[in-house]
């Protein structure tokens, strides 16, 4: 089951963000450290309701957040919708390493794409990590265009990718 999030779920949403970032990192992908997602972040996410929980009946094996927020960095990409049109950004898509490899991502952006063509939005937007390959490939499969780099201004070593999937009008 996908709902919102709720805020007393915030410790277990830590503890999933903390452990997807170390399972990365454990795997040479230096995209999500110790810092980031900080609880913060989560705390905004769940208290504007855009974050989304996948649960089993016992704990939370994944999260996205979908809102209209685009880092100041999508300006310099040329984005296949106009600035004017509603365009829904993923963000903090993550699935705990313990029930990765389940297809529970596909089901989370499976969700994310529904949500969006139900709410009228032109297009999704999001950015992953150019050292992650596999996310790459997940994007792609699903049908999103690869617009180009950006380097965020939170990770510089690396840029990030940005996709795009026009939804059907």
């Amino acid at each position: 089951m996908i709902s919102h999030g709720e805020l007393h779920e915030i410790d277990e949403i830590i503890a999933l963000t903390k452990a997807c970032g170390l399972h990365m990192r454990e795997n040479g992908i230096d995209q999500w450290d110790e810092h980031y997602p900080d609880r913060e972040s989560i705390r905004q996410d769940l208290e504007t309701k855009t974050l989304f929980a996948m649960r089993s009946d016992t704990e939370i094996l994944g999260i996205v957040v979908l809102n209209e927020k685009q880092d100041e960095e999508y300006a310099q990409i040329k984005w296949s919708t106009a600035e004017k049109d509603r365009n829904l950004v993923v963000h903090r898509l993550a699935v705990h390493p313990n029930h990765q490899g389940k297809g529970l991502a596909r089901k989370l952006m499976d969700f994310a794409e529904d949500y969006a063509r139900s709410n009228d939005y032109s297009a999704i937007r999001l950015d992953t990590f150019s050292q992650n390959p596999r996310n790459q490939r997940f994007y792609l499969n699903r049908g999103y265009t690869d617009l180009g780099p950006v380097f965020l201004k939170y990770k510089k070593d690396h840029p990030y990718f940005c996709y795009e999937l026009l939804l059907d009008a």
